[in-house]
């Protein structure tokens, strides 16, 4: 992969953070676009096994994979609720090496 690539994948990355109570986290949502996936369960099975690999590593899933609801806007101002989850910079590490190799 070229430098510039790589440079421009972090800068995605590291924009996408969100902050609360000096805690960082990123939004499984936002992170399944920055790597590649188009359908949100093929990406729970990637969250799933990097949870897996999580406990393999003896570190405790709830401090890095945090379940929520988030409000969607439809259109003409309807919304809708979806489920998301929150994430540690640990819990993307996990996910981006569990990844499907085939998604570029």
């Amino acid at each position: 992969m070229k430098k510039q690539t790589i440079e421009v994948l972090i800068k995605s990355f590291e924009t996408s953070a969100y902050k609360q109570d000096d805690i960082e986290y990123w939004l499984a949502r936002d992170l399944q676009a920055l790597l590649g996936y188009t359908d949100w369960r093929n990406f729970l099975n990637t969250i799933a096994k990097a949870k897996e690999s999580c406990l393999t590593f003896g570190t405790e899933v709830l401090h890095h994979f945090v379940d929520i609801n988030k409000m969607i806007e439809l259109g003409k101002g309807a919304q809708r609720k979806i489920e998301d989850i929150m994430l540690t910079r640990y819990a993307c590490y996990l996910i981006a090496q569990n990844g499907d190799p085939k998604i570029t």
